[in-house]
């Protein structure tokens, strides 16, 4: 229960409440977006990450179609 009210007061003291509701943390989510999207191109693990894993999936279903 400790935990629930202490997110409470920090949501509660998010600045814009007044004037933009629930709209106010959609900054913040755009900032988590774009921080998820730089670490899907950047980051890499072995020799992959994850739009090299897209473009040959998208490769390989460009092939099946045009073998049918």
């Amino acid at each position: 229960m400790k935990r629930s009210v202490s997110l409470q007061l920090l949501l509660n003291k998010w600045p814009g409440k007044k004037y933009f509701g629930i709209y106010r943390f959609l900054p913040l989510f755009f900032v988590l977006g774009a921080a998820l999207e730089f670490s899907m191109i950047n980051w890499q693990v072995g020799e992959t990450n994850f739009y090299k894993v897209y473009k040959r999936r998208q490769a390989k279903i460009l092939v099946e179609e045009s073998s049918q």
